[in-house]
């Protein structure tokens, strides 16, 4: 059946008017509108960035213009990154940079702070996201299969070689996968042994609760303030592999009071964070 143009106007106005409502009036409708403009413009600007990656082929620098096609997003979105600690990272040798891992919004927060030379361990279903996963194999970011063991000791092992003789860092999240519970849960210690079979530092980065801005529990996505802070280098040398179980139980104790200091002042934390115990804490 054909529609007169005054009817596919008509349909298009009613359509428009309808999510112009659901927007306003619908929280949860604004949560998912949000969510899904979050993800499909990293698609986007991802295929913006392949043809100016694959100058360069499968290089690190290539992450310097992910982070510049990426940086804008958090004013889209009304959300402040307020970065305190930048002095810390050691400015001419390879470390691990460890960080809490919230939700996708993350990325946020990593961009503002990405160190040169520094790329992301990723689990490898990502490198099949479409363009965002070729964008980010060009930008050097390295991929485990977690369901793979050996795979994973294997890749860790040629990263550790990687970073003494590229002069390259690596961001890993050590506590596996996200967590939505306001607090971190027990770490991994493959970026531990990683550090540590390569003798250098590790520089833990802390980001505060989105709890007062973002909840995919409730279905919320407001604007808001993230403060992101890094802490001093950890040095490794000297450790051995049987040191690396106390290594990461101090890390993480370090970052979770580091957590709950920025995200209960009032400018990035909720209600649930003052709650000793709070799901997903791990006793130490």
């Amino acid at each position: 059946m054909e529609l007169w143009p005054g009817a596919w106007t008509a349909l298009l106005l009613l359509v428009l008017l309808l999510l112009s409502t659901l927007w306003f009036c619908s929280p949860c409708a604004k949560y998912f509108f949000k969510m899904a403009f979050y993800n499909g413009w990293i698609l986007f600007l991802a295929i913006l960035a392949i043809p100016v990656c694959a100058v360069r082929g499968r290089n690190v620098e290539n992450m310097k213009i992910l982070r510049l096609l990426l940086l804008h997003i958090k004013y889209l979105y009304g959300i402040r990154v307020e970065v305190r600690g930048a002095q810390h990272f050691p400015p001419t040798q390879p470390y691990v940079v460890v960080s809490n891992h919230q939700s996708s919004l993350d990325l946020l927060g990593m961009m503002e702070v990405l160190p040169d030379r520094c790329v992301p361990i990723a689990k490898r279903e990502l490198l099949w996201a479409g363009s965002a996963g070729l964008a980010c194999w060009l930008a050097g970011v390295i991929f485990i299969d977690r369901k793979r063991t050996g795979d994973a000791i294997s890749v860790m092992s040629e990263v550790a070689q990687t970073l003494l003789t590229q002069d390259v860092r690596v961001w890993v999240f050590p506590e596996g996968t996200r967590n939505h519970n306001g607090s971190m849960l027990p770490f991994k210690r493959g970026a531990f042994h990683l550090a540590v079979q390569a003798q250098v530092p590790i520089v833990p980065i802390v980001m505060s609760s989105y709890q007062d801005f973002y909840c995919k529990k409730e279905r919320r996505f407001t604007s808001g303030r993230c403060h992101v802070r890094v802490l001093p280098p950890v040095p490794t040398e000297g450790l051995r592999p049987d040191d690396v179980p106390a290594l990461a139980d101090r890390v993480r104790h370090s970052m979770l009071t580091i957590f709950r200091e920025i995200s209960t002042d009032g400018l990035g934390g909720g209600d649930c964070l003052k709650r000793p115990g709070g799901a997903g804490e791990a006793r130490l």
